[in-house]
């Protein structure tokens, strides 16, 4: 036990409960934006831990397993999304550059995700249909997007862009990504 030197009596090391459990899934969530940006989905998640500079048993008191660690990035990623969505002003456009730039920024999610597709990715992928939905309509007027072009059409055009990009080295994904915008004739405002 520490010492209080002052008096020469055993302190007891504050123990900060809660706040500290949030933080550390803070940092979790944070290291493994950067970690899977560097390194793929597959990067090891002790890679995850020691850039937040948590024990792995933090870790997986958090995220028990991978794919539960590649949904919360997700689940914020959509968070996002909504947030954008809900500005005035956005577009479709603008919308589909953010979903790619997540893609970009994390390679290998759709790979992961697409071997076991849990209940809470599938509610995932439904809200990034609804914010896109939001937009499709003013998107087809203005001809941003091909006629006839469905939400699904969208959502399979995301998954197309997003899996073109996980073989690609870093430096490559952006301009990968805005090619194969260019060939499905959808525009998209890349960050």
């Amino acid at each position: 036990m520490p010492t209080d030197r002052s008096n020469s009596r055993p302190t007891a090391r504050s123990n900060p409960g809660p706040a500290a459990a949030a933080r550390n899934r803070a940092a979790l969530l944070e290291a493994a934006h950067a970690v899977f940006a560097e390194g793929g989905t597959t990067a090891p998640l002790s890679s995850v831990a020691r850039r937040a500079g948590v024990g792995q048993g933090s870790l997986y008191r958090h995220f028990p397993d991978r794919v539960s660690l590649v949904a919360a990035v997700v689940e914020e990623n959509v968070d996002e999304l909504e947030a954008v969505s809900a500005r005035a002003g956005t577009t479709l456009s603008d919308l589909l550059g953010l979903v790619t730039r997540h893609a970009i920024e994390s390679v290998g999610v759709v790979d992961l995700l697409a071997e076991d597709r849990p209940v809470r990715m599938l509610e995932l992928r439904d809200r990034v249909a609804a914010a896109l939905a939001a937009h499709h309509a003013t998107a087809l007027e203005a001809g941003a997007v091909p006629p006839g072009t469905t939400v699904d059409d969208l959502m399979l055009a995301v998954e197309l862009v997003a899996g073109a990009l996980t073989r690609r080295p870093a430096a490559e994904r952006g301009p990968m990504a805005a090619r194969a915008w260019r060939l499905l004739g959808i525009a998209v405002v890349l960050p």
